[in-house]
């Protein structure tokens, strides 16, 4: 008998996500992770939870995030863009 197949699984939700969700910021594309590695898990845990910029720089990456400074962004975009990544992704980042 066959157990559950990690790998399988695996395979079907990055079919169905895709391996990068993205948003678009004035023209600007980025792209989050739609799974996190325990390593990535591991970093986030030590953040403190009012580090907002600490989580985009771990999900956007240094360039990405370098990028994303240079918009005009209001802590309401910011909940805005979480919100949707943890819907469409299932990751729930910034929920209480």
């Amino acid at each position: 008998m066959a157990g559950f197949d990690v790998n399988a699984a695996r395979a079907q939700r990055l079919e169905a996500l895709g391996r990068d969700w993205t948003f678009e910021l004035d023209g600007d594309s980025f792209q989050l992770p739609t799974e996190l590695t325990r390593a990535t898990a591991r970093t986030l845990r030590g953040l403190d939870d009012n580090d907002v910029d600490g989580l985009l720089e771990l999900l956007l990456g240094e360039k990405q995030f370098a990028r994303f400074e240079r918009h005009e962004v209001t802590m309401q975009d910011i909940a805005a863009i979480l919100e949707a990544y943890g819907k469409e992704t299932g990751l729930g980042l910034g929920e209480d």
